[in-house]
Formats: structure tokens, sequence, C-alpha cells
């Protein structure tokens, strides 16, 4: 073959490779468009310096949402981070993408505190997220679970109750009580008892502050999740302190586990109702403890499972106890008006039991309108692409981490009428079949999906049963004339709340 004409044909080739490729490129790309990029991040940190400004990162990427849309892409670290912000593409990704989005991405908090990912709810999706999510929604969080264990809830408040009245010493004068000690002390003394058994004592004080410090460490923002290579710098020494509080937590469930492995050994038997949760799980893995179950051995199972329902229960109840009080007194009408229900569909001569709450619609609305304006997290618990996806028409490739920003979603104005006003009354007229058990995405405080929080129910049980019986037995006032701060950090009230408490019912019934 002639040279030149050889030439021709490799140059005419090439061309044609070139335009191919072109046409490939440009029908991809329409394709698998992506959402809009946030412009203006730096060099190899991108926008992560937004988590340590004096703005919440909550309210600045709902600032980008009004420049760039309902759903944009920001970059964190090395990491590129899809925002939702709005009810139709939140559907979207827990609906027809829901199976695609179920991960979890990868974190130093997971690895060192949750048991190297064993952490139930928290970890990756794989076979052993599922048969974990199993044991958990039908064996300990069933409706059947969590009546039987009523009678602790029951007695727990009500002894709460009465140990502020007996601060009081008989006097009908008001008292300042410091609600995040009092909500957090019957918060873990119910969930302690249901977990383990285990009834206040020196021991549970100590896994009272293992378990505060878990948490506080959960929250921290830590630079190694999204810039890896710097791990090794432990920016902060969050990591030293990981593993620390890790030992520590460790070490008391270990010791609780080896108590009620002692127990069974011995044949010390209790009726079903009397099981904790940790008995109810010896008794599933009985046939299976010498096993390692993908990966984990049962010991490290049950401490992961018990740890994540201990942990993720007190803190929830609290938050949202402090927020709803501090709404009631910077609204007394609403208050006075939720009182007025109790007294009518409880009476003044008891303290409020489980029965009397589905009869309590207001108190109801009243929480809902709480975690609306003020959920559990602002942000939601990131999720991670499985796979590649379309959403809102915009393509997220696979590795993609997905957060909802739950504080734009549920203070749309499209949806609620005067979105920053609490109006609790919503909740009986407009939006009166609205609720918050991940079946409507304008109101997801707890999540949807498959990643929902498995203990919603659970949880609004003894919220509702704690705020009813608060406001039933106590006058609640402010300790002065000015409103309540409501200032926030990361979804918590960043200053302690203060009330003062009056006996509001028969002196008999504190005794």
């Amino acid at each position: 073959m002639d040279f030149s004409l050889a030439i021709t044909y490799a140059t005419t080739f090439i061309i044609f490779l070139y335009f191919i490729y072109m046409l490939f490129g440009i029908f991809s790309t329409k394709k698998g468009k992506t959402p809009p990029k946030v412009a203006g991040s730096w060099p190899i940190i991108g926008r992560l310096h937004l988590f340590n400004g004096s703005k919440m990162p909550h309210k600045t990427l709902g600032l980008m949402a009004d420049k760039y849309g309902p759903i944009f892409t920001v970059k964190f670290g090395s990491h590129q981070v899809v925002v939702v912000n709005n009810r139709k593409i939140a559907q979207d990704c827990f609906t027809t993408n829901d199976k695609a989005l179920a991960s979890r991405p990868k974190s130093l908090a997971l690895e060192i505190l949750g048991y190297n990912y064993a952490l139930c709810g928290m970890g990756p999706k794989g076979p052993y997220w599922r048969e974990m999510k199993k044991i958990v929604v039908h064996e300990l969080l069933s409706n059947h679970r969590v009546q039987m264990h009523r009678h602790i809830r029951e007695f727990e408040v009500k002894t709460s109750l009465k140990q502020i009245y007996e601060m009081m010493n008989g006097s009908p004068n008001a008292v300042k009580i410091e609600t995040n000690q009092w909500f957090e002390n019957l918060t873990m003394n119910v969930i302690v008892r249901v977990l383990f058994g285990k009834e206040h004592d020196f021991e549970v004080e100590r896994a009272r502050k293992a378990i505060r410090t878990f948490m506080n460490l959960f929250r921290v923002f830590v630079v190694a999740d999204y810039i890896s290579s710097l791990r090794w710098l432990d920016i902060g020494g969050y990591e030293k302190e990981m593993k620390e509080n890790a030992k520590e937590i460790d070490y008391i469930l270990e010791k609780w586990l080896v108590e009620h492995k002692k127990k069974r050994s011995c044949g010390e038997k209790k009726c079903e109702d009397d099981k904790d949760f940790m008995d109810i799980m010896l008794s599933l893995f009985e046939d299976a403890m010498d096993e390692d179950l993908a990966g984990f051995d049962v010991d490290t199972i049950i401490k992961s499972i018990c740890l994540a329902m201990w942990a993720g229960g007190s803190d929830t109840i609290v938050v949202a106890l402090i927020w709803i009080l501090s709404l009631l007194l910077n609204n007394p009408h609403v208050m006075k008006k939720a009182q007025e229900e109790l007294d009518i569909q409880v009476g003044r001569n008891k303290f409020v039991d489980e029965s009397h709450i589905n009869n309590l619609v207001y108190l109801q609305a009243i929480t809902k309108e709480s975690l609306r304006l003020y959920p559990p997290g602002p942000l939601s618990v990131p999720h991670e692409s499985m796979e590649d996806c379309t959403v809102g028409g915009y393509t997220i490739p696979k590795g993609t981490r997905v957060l909802f920003n739950l504080w734009m979603i549920q203070r749309d104005p499209t949806i609620w009428s005067e979105p920053d006003v609490f109006k609790p009354e919503r909740f009986l007229t407009t939006h009166k079949d609205i609720d918050v058990k991940g079946n409507h995405f304008e109101l997801i405080p707890f999540g949807a999906g498959r990643r929902i929080c498995p203990g919603i129910s659970t949880t609004l049980v003894l919220l509702h049963l704690t705020l009813a019986n608060v406001l039933h037995a106590f006058e609640i006032t402010r300790p002065s004339n000015e409103p309540i701060d409501m200032s926030a950090n990361l979804g918590i009230k960043e200053t302690p709340l203060e009330v003062l408490l009056a006996p509001r019912l028969s002196p008999d019934l504190y005794y």
C-alpha cells in the first residue's frame, strides 16, 4: 500500500474515532447530567469550612438551595455530597431510589465507637445490616415488646415526678430545675432497665457518663472523614478520645453481658414479660454462640445492638423534650391549651398513663410541630449511593454521599403556611393526616425508607408519656421575663433550659 494512502486511511480512522468519542460524550453528558455544583470550593478542603463557622451548616446549605435549586452538589474534602432540600426530591430518593441510596458512608466514629461498623442502623448496607434490622424490628421493637415494657416506662416517669416534688419539700412555691439533667436521668433509667434490667446505682451512673461522651463524639466534625489522608494527624484529638470512650463503653457492656450469661448458666429463668433486651438476644443467638456472623462474633453483635438502641433512644428523647418545653414557654397560650386537654381527658386526680395518650390529640400536635421546627438533627445522617441512579432528573454516581436538609424540607413555605411560626393547630386542620413515621416526606424528622429509625414507635410513646405527665403535674414558667433562647447547634439547644416548677395536682398524688 502506498505510504501516503496509508497515512490518509489512518488519519481518517482517527478522525472517525474522535467523532464517535465526542458523539458518545455528548449523549452520555445529556444522560448523566449531575446536580448543579456549588462554585467557590477551596483546594483540598472544598467547603468543609462550613462546619467551622458561626452559621449553622443547614442554614448555609439552605441559602445555597435558594441559589442552585432544590438539589445540588457541594464538595466536602475529597467527597462530592448531594444535598436534597425539598419534599418532591426526598420522596424520589426514599421510594424509587430507596434501594440504591440505602447505604451509609464509613466514618471514624462508626469504626472506633461502633465496633468496626457492627453498630446496628449506622453501618453500610449488606447482609449483616439486613439481618440485624430484622432482629431489631421484629424481636426487640415490635408492638408486643413495646407493650411488655409499659410498666417500666410508667413507673420511672411517675418516680421522676415524685422526686421533683420531694425537692419542693411540700412547698407550693416553685423550684428551679435544669431540664437537661432531669430528662437525661429519666430517659436513661427507662432505657437501661429495658435493655439491661439495671436499676439506678453507681454502675449505671458510670454508664450514663460514658454514653453522654459517646453521643458528643458522634456529633463532632472529624476532618479525616472527608480527607482520609489527614487521619494520621488526629486533628482535634478525636480519634484518641474515641478509643478511650470505646474502651469504657465496651467494659460496661461486657460486664453486663457476662452477668446475664452467668444467670442463664445458673438456671435462672425469667418469664417472658420480665426479659430485658439482652436476655432476648441471648435466647435468639443461643444456638450460634460460637459462630461468626458476617465477621462478627455473637457477643459483639449483642453489644452493638444494645449500644445503638441505648445511645439513639436516650439522646433523641431528651433533645425533643427540651425543644418542646422551650417552645411552650415562649407560647404560654399553647401550654395552657394542652393542660386544659389533660384536665378533661385525664382529670386532676391521677397522673397520665399510656392509655390516655391516644385521646391527647393536641399534645400530639404539639410534638409534631416541635419536631417539624426542631428535628433531632437538622441534617440527616448521610446516605451513600450503592449504584448510579437518577434523582430529580439528575444522575447520582455510585459512591456519592447524600444529605437531606430537614430544616429546609420541613419549613418549605409552599407546604407550610408561616413555616417559621409554632402552630400546633395546623396538625388538627390542614395537616391533620400527616405523621412523623416516614409516610409523609414533608415531615421526616426520623428519616424514611429502608434507613428510617426503627425505634420511632417506642420513642414517641416515652416522649408523649413524659411530656404529658410533666405538663399535667406541674405549672411551668420561665425563671425570668426574657423569652427562652432558641439558639441551636446542630439540632441541640445551645443553652441549658432552666424552668420553674410548682405542683399542679393534689399533694397526695406525689407520695
